[in-house]
């Protein structure tokens, strides 16, 4: 596949200096329109203030791009773009088709032209009724073989949370809270489960970074950066969402890779709004966090 870089990104890249990946998936299935282009640019926003250079990664005319222009993020942001894993990205490059990639596809593309870090809402994950459909996302196994530290909310919460944790540990991926001994739980500041291991700040995520290198580890690193309880979706609002949601997407046969966007369209329906704003902020803070490790790995 043909990977096009933007020309800030490429400099960024050669220069040394901070650079953190951003999904475009988020933008074309996570987000409702039209907000979804609006978030993006406050997104990518908030990375530069940060001072780093956002590269929001995705596949355009069955190219791989890091780094979008505005022209682009419009394209992405569009009704009839295809959601690519890493599986796709062969496919959809002969086929030369625009596509928006998920964690898996961006967390590849990002790593190979060597950016260290990227920052993302929720993971993917085991899902809840994989026992009987081995649904289980592509995101955690690209991460047991992709040297990337990924920060996000934990896993979306409409997950098998506890599977999803052991999964990750099957596959040698390590599993860090920041300033929490406690698992995110994207919208919830608590999943219910632990960390194994506690990070006090950048730095310190960074020097983990390298120890997996120099140890001879080619997994990523998840960082699971909670909410604060004050800014999370209340909970009995979320498991209350989450049943009714879960009702209605058996009752209409959805499964697989349409389960999580259906889902969470539900949870902005019946929450008002609000779960949309807490998507927005655990993304926004996630990418401050990226940011900043970023720039203790440039220096």
């Amino acid at each position: 596949m043909q990977i096009d870089i933007h020309p800030d990104v490429r400099s960024a890249l050669s220069g040394g200096r901070p650079v953190v990946a951003l999904e475009s998936t988020l933008i074309a299935h996570g987000l409702p329109r039209p907000s979804n282009r609006e978030v993006a640019a406050r997104i990518e926003d908030r990375v530069r203030a940060c001072g780093a250079q956002p590269a929001t990664v995705a596949v355009l005319d069955g190219r791989a791009t890091i780094g979008l222009d505005d022209r682009q993020l419009d394209r992405i942001g569009a009704d009839d773009v295809v959601k690519l894993s890493e599986r796709d990205l062969a496919v959809a490059a002969v086929k030369a088709v625009d596509g928006a990639t998920t964690v898996a596809a961006t967390a590849s593309l990002a790593s190979r032209v060597g950016i260290r870090v990227f920052a993302t809402g929720g993971l993917g994950g085991v899902h809840r009724d994989a026992d009987r459909s081995w649904d289980v996302s592509a995101d955690l196994t690209t991460l047991a073989r992709t040297p990337i530290v990924v920060v996000c909310a934990g896993v979306k919460s409409i997950l098998d949370v506890p599977a999803t944790l052991e999964h990750l540990e099957t596959l040698g991926v390590p599993v860090v809270g920041y300033c929490s001994e406690r698992f995110a739980g994207f919208y919830l500041a608590d999943s219910g489960h632990p960390v194994p291991w506690t990070v006090d700040d950048a730095p310190e995520i960074a020097r983990i970074h390298q120890a997996q290198r120099a140890v001879g580890s080619s997994a990523g690193l998840v960082v699971a950066n909670p909410l604060p309880p004050t800014e999370q979706l209340d909970p009995g609002v979320h498991d209350d969402a989450l049943a009714s949601g879960m009702r209605q997407a058996a009752a209409g046969g959805v499964r697989g890779a349409a389960l999580t966007p259906f889902l969470l369209d539900h949870f902005h329906q019946v929450t008002g709004g609000r779960s949309l704003d807490v998507n927005v902020e655990l993304v926004l803070r996630n990418v401050t966090l990226g940011a900043e490790i970023a720039a203790a790995l440039a220096s």
